[in-house]
């Protein structure tokens, strides 16, 4: 949840005009620390001083006592570095109102009128510095309704930072759960929630916020805010429509998408405290229009994130060799929703094809589109008013090198290039304007003036000569006064607070002339003024001041010229940016030997020598494998082998494959067949959530539970080690009889990948002609144990445990004492008649030998032998007798 701020507890009376403007910003703002512009510093009061000291470690003072007589405490940052500050605030989820100086001090007349001109939180922070180049920067609102008897979520998502908007809305028993696994997906910086939405009603939402290193605040706003009418009406101003059904949307059939939209939208309209003109198109989607993977299929193989919870190890950060930071954040995009359109799917593949083959225009578009800087975030700057020169230098710039990069694209025959060829707009007006009216290297604000050329303006010409006349006089006269007084030091100085003066040491006092009017005394000396210096003050100052505010003019109106065209501006950046990511992923092929796959509507996965994008990077010796799932006689491949053998690597390098070529990518093997997979379900490794009470069994059993639930023949499932988490007969149960649904159940047979130890499991394949045992192939040598990292058809007998806990480091007499309680394990079943049935009649559990348990003595050992050995059918009642006895005297000695 998002950190608390306490209002102050005090009355306005008897305080100053400017404390009475602060806490009038405040009673606005309740939930935010109010950033207070006064002069060079923001300033913060009260309990927001007290928590901003302490989260930004900076001192805590105070300032004159209140009318209780209570010290007011104090902290303050300069205005120049506020950025920084408001990042590290919006990093530990605060929100942040800016309460700004909106007139010039110098033409105030008393007190300088301030207002809060925007409020900053993790979702709304578009400062490019703070943010991550290739990451996005989401708000989330979530809206629910009813739908005759229906449950309806509908999820908005905004970048701010690029004016992206899409919307979507999931319905039915499992809306609850689709909306989680958006939101892990989409794994947003804040989540907007109306007041009257009780979190529980999101099962797992809880987790959604607790991950990715730390807390996602959660903000709660008036429900008022999605009114269903009045969201609507927003959308259709802000798209600038009549109506929504352009977009996919209705109030009838799409009401909670309409909802969060509209209300997403108001909330940043009322925090921005502007029209956000980049936002100027919205995307609805649908679960149909992508593979579909949930959240904890996302953690397990590590697509986005890593093992360590960083972009280090997963297959985003492998494969992203993208030139520009437009598409690193759309390369993420496809990743996190790879399409299931089959068509679609084969465009990005032809496209990638025809830059792969066309190696030097490849280089060439690489090359420059290296030169081109974040237009996305550059236009939304302009759009959100905090743009300063620099940002449309660098934006001028990079619209310079859309009609080469246009050429360049041009010499491609993939119809999807040509599609994108069409959005290309050169704005060669947008790229003239801007190089015509800025210098090469303008200052970071207006304000500092010189960042427009000369001959630009006519009145900003003339103001320029006249300010450099007049500092030339002032120069002129330094050297005059030195001769005219025959004082060496004498010296022509400036500040803000006395002007132009002139500076005598003590030791010339005497030499002053009468004309010298004492202007201020200092330590080792006076400072002095004259009527001629004082004109030429006038004349300079006031000729600088006219000077910035005309630039400022000229600059506003080059911000409006641009912000006019950011539709085109946009349509031209996401252009590039697929360009950018169609050839990465080209460049990638090329670097790592991938292989067009061949998608199709239906059919079987087959992979031929395929390999694992991320850990074939990380080792010499890769060992690829082939994979073959179908309808038929591998509809769930039972894998087997020993611990550390490469069977969790098998799995996800499979699932990893599916993404790749769903996404539109080439993928890492020799030959590829893969149809259109509608969900991947992924249950590999163990956790757990003991904050909530769940043991990792629990959680295994959750996650196992929704893929049987959810899973349909479209659908990959990928499970490893089910079951391992409880007692070994429980377990073995379990692992049997979800084996056993998947491959039989009539509603649903997804292709299966079932990675176990339990070797009893291999018998399904006896039982059901759709189930097809492999195992991971390894040898002894030398009591070590040889790892072959194949998979072979066939069934494993052994999990060569034993041998890798000794790999491990255990003690010697461990593995020793182990060995012995394994060899007394082996006997002990066999001489119960092999391990239990699960293929009919479920019989009772045989006993196992205990851990601590020693292995029976020899006699026993002799006297079962005995007992195997009987030939029950020509045995007499005598012989039976004596035996009988002979049997008890044994066990008795």
């Amino acid at each position: 949840m998002t950190p608390t701020v306490k209002p102050p507890a005090v009355s306005e009376k008897g305080t100053t005009p400017a404390m009475r403007q602060y806490l009038e910003a405040k009673r606005q703002h309740p939930d935010a620390l109010v950033f207070f512009r006064m002069g060079d510093f923001y300033e913060l009061f009260y309990e927001d001083a007290v928590t901003a000291a302490g989260a930004l470690e900076l001192t805590l003072t105070s300032r004159s006592k209140d009318r209780s007589g209570r010290e007011i405490p104090m902290c303050g940052v300069p205005w120049h570095a506020a950025d920084t500050y408001l990042a590290r605030l919006v990093k530990q989820g605060y929100r942040v109102a800016v309460c700004e100086q909106v007139e010039d001090p110098r033409k105030a007349r008393g007190i300088v009128r301030r207002e809060v001109v925007r409020v900053v939180s993790p979702g709304t922070f578009t400062d490019t510095g703070p943010l991550e180049a290739c990451e996005p920067s989401f708000i989330v609102a979530i809206a629910r309704t009813c739908k005759g008897e229906q449950t309806v979520f509908g999820l908005a998502t905004a970048d701010l930072s690029t004016g992206e908007l899409q919307v979507t809305e999931h319905a039915g028993a499992a809306a609850a759960a689709a909306a989680v696994d958006e939101l892990a997906g989409v794994r947003p910086r804040e989540i907007l929630l109306p007041e009257d939405l009780d979190p529980a009603a999101l099962p797992g939402l809880r987790q959604v916020v607790g991950t990715g290193g730390g807390t996602v605040p959660v903000t709660c706003v008036e429900p008022s805010l999605f009114d269903l009418e009045r969201a609507r009406q927003i959308l259709v101003e802000q798209l600038g429509t009549i109506s929504l059904e352009g977009f996919g949307l209705g109030p009838e059939r799409t009401p909670a998408a309409i909802q969060a939209a509209g209300g997403l939208v108001r909330h940043l309209r009322d925090t921005q405290m502007t029209e956000l003109q980049h936002l100027g198109t919205l995307e609805f989607r649908t679960r149909s229009d992508h593979l579909v993977i949930d959240a904890a299929t996302f953690a397990h193989l590590e697509i986005i994130v890593g093992a360590e919870g960083g972009r280090n190890g997963s297959l985003l950060a492998e494969i992203d060799l993208t030139g520009t930071s437009m598409g690193a954040r759309l390369l993420r995009a496809w990743l996190q929703r790879p399409l299931a359109a089959r068509g679609a799917i084969v465009e990005r593949l032809d496209a990638v094809e025809d830059l792969l083959r066309q190696v030097a225009v490849r280089g060439r578009l690489r090359t420059d589109l290296a030169r081109v800087q974040d237009l996305e975030r550059l236009i939304a700057r302009v759009a959100l008013g905090t743009a300063g020169p620099r940002d449309l230098a660098a934006l001028g710039r990079s619209v310079g090198v859309v009609p080469a990069l246009r050429g360049h694209a041009m010499e491609l025959r993939a119809p999807l290039i040509a599609t994108l060829l069409g959005r290309f707009d050169e704005l060669r007006d947008v790229h003239d304007r801007i190089v015509a009216t800025l210098v090469d290297d303008p200052p970071a604000a207006a304000r500092d003036g010189g960042s427009i050329r000369d001959g630009v303006d006519g009145d900003l010409d003339e103001l320029r000569a006249i300010s450099r006349d007049a500092r030339h006089a002032i120069a002129t006269m330094e050297t005059v006064e030195r001769e005219r007084t025959g004082i060496g030091s004498l010296k022509i100085r400036f500040n803000r607070v006395f002007g132009y003066y002139i500076e005598v040491s003590t030791a010339n006092l005497h030499a002053v002339p009468d004309d010298y009017q004492r202007k201020q005394t200092i330590a080792n000396g006076e400072r002095y003024i004259t009527p001629a210096l004082k004109e030429y003050e006038e004349k300079a100052l006031g000729a600088d001041e006219r000077l910035l505010d005309r630039e400022q003019e000229i600059f506003d109106e080059l911000l409006r010229f641009v912000l006019a065209e950011a539709g085109r501006i946009q349509g031209c950046a996401r252009a590039l940016a697929a360009i950018d990511v169609l050839a990465a992923l080209a460049e990638a092929a090329a670097r790592r030997d991938y292989v067009k796959p061949q998608v199709r509507e239906a059919g079987e996965l087959m992979l031929a020598d395929a390999r694992h994008p991320v850990v074939e990077g990380r080792t010499e010796s890769y060992v690829p494998n082939d994979v073959l799932l179908n309808d038929d006689d591998h509809q769930v491949v039972v894998l087997t082998g020993p611990n550390m053998g490469g069977k969790s690597t098998y799995l996800r390098q499979t699932a990893l494959i599916v993404v790749m070529a769903q996404a539109g990518s080439f993928v890492p093997a020799r030959e590829a067949a893969v149809p259109i997979t509608d969900r991947i379900f992924a249950r590999i490794g163990a956790s757990d959530n003991l904050a909530r009470g769940q043991s990792t069994f629990m959680v295994e059993m959750q996650e196992t539970a929704r893929i049987l639930h959810q899973a349909t023949s479209r659908s990959l499932v990928l499970l490893d080690e089910i079951g391992r988490g409880t007692a070994t007969f429980d377990g073995l149960s379990i692992a049997w009889a979800v084996a056993e649904h998947l491959a039989t159940n009539p509603k649903s047979r997804p292709r299966t990948l079932f990675a176990t130890h339990y070797h009893e499991l291999t018998d399904l394949a006896d039982l059901h002609q759709t189930v097809a045992n492999y195992h991971v192939a390894a040898r002894e040598w030398q009591d070590d144990i040889i790892f072959l990292r194949r998979v072979e058809p066939g069934r494993s007998d052994r999990s060569y445990g034993i041998q890798v806990a000794r790999l491990a480091g255990l003690p010697p007499a461990t593995v020793a004492r182990a060995r012995t309680i394994l060899a007394g394990l082996e006997r002990d079943e066999l001489s119960r008649g092999g391990r239990p049935s699960f293929s009919g009649t479920p019989t009772e559990p045989v006993g196992q030998l205990g851990l601590f348990q020693q292995a029976p003595p020899s006699s026993h050992r002799d006297v079962a032998e005995r007992i195997l050995a009987l030939d029950l059918d020509r045995l007499t009642p005598l012989e039976a007798l004596l035996l009988l006895g002979e049997l008890k005297e044994a066990l008795a000695e």
